[in-house]
């Protein structure tokens, strides 16, 4: 947090630390509006990238897993030929709800790019983040875009990759692969999720037990019958 500011010259009536404080106001709201994609309120992908970047150094500092999601909308453009683009950005709008109602605190949900998102979840090994990438999808199935005409329904294909500390990825890298995944997704007949396998031995490392209990309270686990 930046300091107050007192006149240099000791003047009572000294408009100056008003007008920088004004300034400092502006300057984090034309920050803020950078990051953000206008129409759905998530990150944009310049913040994306940032944020990504910044979860992947922390991995390797504190030696925890970060998680990618990247998702599709499937035959979005279908959406778009058949009902106006209009219709398309409400259903932008209301994926993005969706995804900010399922995400814990400390995830961050990104639109990517034209109706494609990414999702970013610290400190989750891959077993959880595609237990994750499953209730979201399932949850979007289940949860039609409602308008006068009728109800709107939506699936969507997801991929899904874990960055460990001793992972030589960059940033780029890290999205390229995950995006692999999501178009074996889509190749597969879409509305479904694909990864790369389980290693027992990373998802071993690295998260403690409260965060798992943070992780599942939240997305929840299938309870056996």
């Amino acid at each position: 947090m930046n300091s107050p500011l007192s006149c240099p010259l000791k003047h009572s009536d000294c408009t100056l630390p008003l007008a920088v404080d004004q300034l400092r106001q502006r300057v984090s709201v034309l920050e803020h509006q950078s990051l953000t994609d206008a129409l759905t309120g998530l990150i944009n992908f310049r913040g994306f990238e940032r944020h990504l970047a910044q979860e992947m150094e922390r991995s390797r500092r504190l030696e925890s897993p970060t998680s990618l999601i990247m998702l599709d909308i499937d035959h979005f453009k279908q959406v778009n030929d058949q009902y106006g683009h209009d219709m398309g950005n409400l259903a932008l709008v209301h994926l993005a709800g969706l995804l900010t109602q399922a995400l814990r605190k400390l995830d961050l949900a990104c639109r990517f790019g034209g109706e494609e998102f990414a999702l970013i979840l610290p400190s989750t090994p891959l077993n959880p983040a595609i237990q994750v990438a499953e209730r979201i999808r399932e949850l979007i199935a289940e949860s039609p875009l409602k308008r006068p005409e009728g109800r709107l329904h939506l699936t969507v294909s997801l991929g899904v990759n874990v960055f460990l500390p001793l992972d030589e990825l960059t940033p780029t890298g890290l999205i390229k692969a995950t995006d692999q995944y999501l178009y074996q997704a889509k190749q597969a007949g879409r509305n479904c999720t694909h990864h790369p396998p389980i290693d027992r031995r990373a998802e071993n490392s690295a998260v403690d037990m409260r965060e798992k209990q943070e992780l599942f309270a939240v997305f929840g686990r299938r309870q056996e019958k």
